[in-house]
């Protein structure tokens, strides 16, 4: 992918972890990154499709992490935690998809199909890596939700604080 498609990408995804689907505009992406909003539309012809792009190199991004990290030997409680634990301390504090995935009933289909792809690719890396299916289900929802609720409340704490415990209480069975 070109240079160009990529700072599309970059500047789409920040515009989406604080406003997910609806919170960008081509002519938004183009101010962000210098070009024309024709330029944007040439490197992604709608929004969807940029949209979805976003999501399948933010999920592409995420597995390659998990996977080298499990093939190391760590914890898949640590691994996925600690992941999103690095986006709840950065400036912009949502993953893009968390946002997407709370309002995936109004998404366009191709966008909604790659967040889909995500939390599928999220949950079969956390089986993959050891964890019963209901186990990695209750981990991920905790994760996403204390992303939320760290969010909404402007207190980083509160994500650790719903995730240890956790983390704690799958070490003590």
């Amino acid at each position: 992918m070109s240079t160009i498609a990529d700072s599309i990408m970059d500047a789409a995804e920040l515009r989406m972890r604080g406003g997910g689907f609806n919170g960008f505009s081509f002519r938004e992406i183009a101010d962000d990154v210098g070009i024309k909003s024709s330029s944007v539309h040439y490197h992604f012809a709608t929004k969807e499709k940029l949209a979805a792009a976003v999501v399948h190199r933010y999920a592409d991004r995420l597995a390659e992490r998990v996977d080298r990290e499990l093939a190391g030997g760590l914890d898949p409680y640590d691994v996925l935690t600690n992941a999103f634990r690095g986006t709840v301390r950065s400036a912009n504090r949502m993953c893009p998809v968390t946002v997407l995935g709370a309002g995936s009933l109004g998404l366009p289909e191709e966008v909604a199909a790659e967040v889909k792809r995500f939390f599928k690719m999220c949950l079969d890396k956390l089986v993959g890596g050891g964890l019963l299916p209901d186990e990695a289900a209750e981990l991920l929802a905790n994760i996403t939700g204390g992303m939320v609720v760290s969010a909404a409340l402007d207190d980083i704490a509160t994500y650790d604080r719903a995730t240890v415990k956790l983390w704690r209480s799958q070490r003590a069975v």
